[in-house]
């Protein structure tokens, strides 16, 4: 099977500020003397040595703490910084929802992407217990407001003249509407936790109508090569799967009666996976999907590889880093060195094709799987020990109660394209 989610994966980092020894790692560290120009080097068993004595009386860990008894000033090679701050901090901002992965893909202005940081920030601090940084809340509110007042222009300029009625609108509903951002302010100012949650979540959500009327397409040239061979889809499309139990037995949906069907939506991002996407669409409305069976393995939901319906050709590997333009194919991305995706894998109900049989530079034509991210078997900073190794291109967003009850044996009853078509783009015919 195409699929093998890596059972171990080894996050041997050098970590910032912080000298982690093994028999496999020994390195020196250079400790500049204070004494003249000389430098000496001191071995790592030496300080290997300094540190037993040390754990024998209480356990430390040295962080960006000089010890100048022992040594006076340490000089740490290969510092990896962003690597620093996506896998060991608590505060690792790593989208945990489809829907905020799809909000921040969204390839928008640079001034309605400064107001989404701004507001997304704001659910991370809703975490905080107790006692909640309301005026840091209020602050960024009032930073995301005036922004959006200011630069009302620029904001729409950058939407089709065919769309800027509509987007004047939305712009007036993000700061005037029930669900705007004066709303969110004045919750924030009563600090009433459940209604700021309620209303910055439909703040989000006007923000992501707005960003999409400023993406009508893609915003980069597809190589070549690539544009005249696959489909692709330009910008959002929504499959909808009906999933039918395959031992006769029912599922149960939150708030729905049981049946022996049950339907989940996902929604495919061609702004960051367009080839991989793409085929994806072009497979479901040709009907391919309709009657495969699925597989339960590991943490994840597998197609059928699709047999007789596998043409032969292999779609490239494709991922676009977060804070690229254009994506990566062919090509894995290293999590040790700080790389992450814009459509990140660490996502329950992630959508992504299995590995080519033949090579992982390429992805599988017809193979798919729903990712069940579960954060206990997660590595550092929450993320997954497969991130930036297949090409996830969407997310379910309707139904994700459905996939822990999908069980080996249960079939695709029907794949639909529901939106989105006049975003996909078959190649030319030669």
């Amino acid at each position: 099977m195409a699929f093998p989610l890596s059972p171990s994966f080894n996050f041997s980092l050098t970590r910032n500020r912080i000298t982690c020894f093994s028999k496999e790692h020994r390195r020196q560290v250079i400790a500049k003397a204070a004494v003249g120009d000389t430098t000496r080097v001191i071995s790592a068993s030496v300080v290997e040595r300094i540190m037993k004595r040390l754990k024998s009386v209480v356990p430390v860990v040295i962080a960006s703490v000089q010890i100048s008894a022992l040594v006076p000033l340490v000089d740490y090679v290969a510092s990896p910084g962003a690597a620093e701050a996506v896998l060991y901090s608590p505060d690792t901002k790593v989208p945990r929802t489809g829907e905020v992965a799809l909000r921040k893909a969204i390839p928008a202005n640079a001034n309605m992407k400064t107001i989404q940081d701004t507001l997304e920030d704001i659910s991370y601090l809703l975490r905080i217990p107790q006692r909640k940084p309301y005026g840091t809340m209020e602050g960024n509110v009032k930073k995301a407001l005036k922004l959006a007042v200011d630069e009302k222009d620029s904001i729409l300029a950058s939407i089709p003249a065919e769309l800027k009625e509509k987007g004047s609108l939305v712009h007036t509903s993000l700061i005037e509407g029930k669900g705007g951002l004066q709303t969110l302010l004045q919750s924030i100012k009563d600090q009433d936790a459940d209604k700021v949650s309620v209303n910055l979540a439909s703040t989000l959500d006007t923000v992501a109508e707005l960003e999409l009327l400023q993406a009508p397409g893609l915003s980069f040239l597809l190589p070549e090569q690539y544009a005249q061979q696959y489909p692709r889809l330009s910008g959002r499309g929504t499959v909808e799967f009906t999933i039918e139990k395959g031992d006769g037995s029912t599922f149960s949906p939150v708030g729905g009666e049981q049946k022996n069907t049950a339907t989940i939506q996902v929604v495919l991002d061609g702004y960051s996976a367009p080839l991989t996407a793409g085929n994806f669409a072009k497979l479901v409305t040709d009907g391919a999907y309709n009657g495969a069976k699925l597989n339960t393995i590991n943490q994840a939901i597998l197609s059928d590889n699709g047999g007789d319906k596998n043409s032969g050709y292999s779609v490239p590997l494709e991922i676009m880093p977060s804070g690229q333009f254009e994506p990566l194919y062919r090509t894995t991305l290293s999590v040790q060195d700080g790389e992450l995706p814009v459509l990140p894998l660490s996502v329950y109900g992630a959508v992504a094709m299995a590995h080519n049989e033949a090579s992982e530079e390429y992805s599988s034509p017809y193979q798919f799987f729903f990712y069940l991210y579960d954060k206990r078997s997660a590595g550092l900073g929450g993320i997954s020990f497969d991130e930036g190794q297949f090409s996830v291109f969407g997310y379910t967003t309707t139904g994700r109660d459905i996939l822990p009850q999908i069980k080996t044996g249960d079939i695709i009853r029907s794949a639909k394209l529901i939106d989105g078509q006049d975003h996909l783009v078959l190649p030319k015919e030669s």
